[in-house]
Formats: C-alpha cells, sequence, structure tokens
C-alpha cells in the first residue's frame, strides 16, 4: 500500500507540474493589483475551452497529491 501511494503520488505531482506549465498566465502579477489593473478581474468572463479543462484537471490531480500525502503521513509514519 505504501509503495501504490507514494507511486500514485509522484506521478500526479509530475502530471501537475505539466499541466500547470500549458496553462496561460493570468496578469502581471503584484504589478498589476499596485498600478490598478486589478478592477478588471472582476469583469473578465470566465474562461472556456481548453483553459477550463486544464484548471479542472489541475484541481483534480492537486486533490489526489494532497489526499496521497496525507495518507502517507498519517499510515506510515
Amino acid at each position: 500500500m505504501h509503495t501504490f501511494l507514494l507511486i500514485l503520488m509522484i506521478a500526479a505531482a509530475v502530471i501537475m507540474v505539466v499541466l500547470i506549465m500549458m496553462q496561460r498566465s493570468r496578469g502581471d502579477g503584484l504589478s498589476e493589483a499596485i498600478t490598478g489593473g486589478a478592477e478588471q478581474l472582476f469583469s473578465k468572463q470566465k474562461a472556456r475551452g481548453i483553459e477550463v479543462g486544464l484548471n479542472r484537471l489541475t484541481i483534480f490531480f492537486a486533490v489526489i497529491f494532497f489526499v496521497c500525502a496525507f495518507l502517507l503521513g498519517y499510515f506510515f509514519k
């Protein structure tokens, strides 16, 4: 069980890295917030198409990663 969870956790981590690298940048970060560009955040429409799919897959694999980390830490100290 330990080996299975460890392999699943590593696979989820690698897949998450790939999915995050495939996603498009959402803005200029802190410089955007300081200059007032954050006001446009709420007026923009939600992303459509492949961006939504990549976002949902990232969330799915993040949940798998953290569940595996919790189980490994709880049962196999």
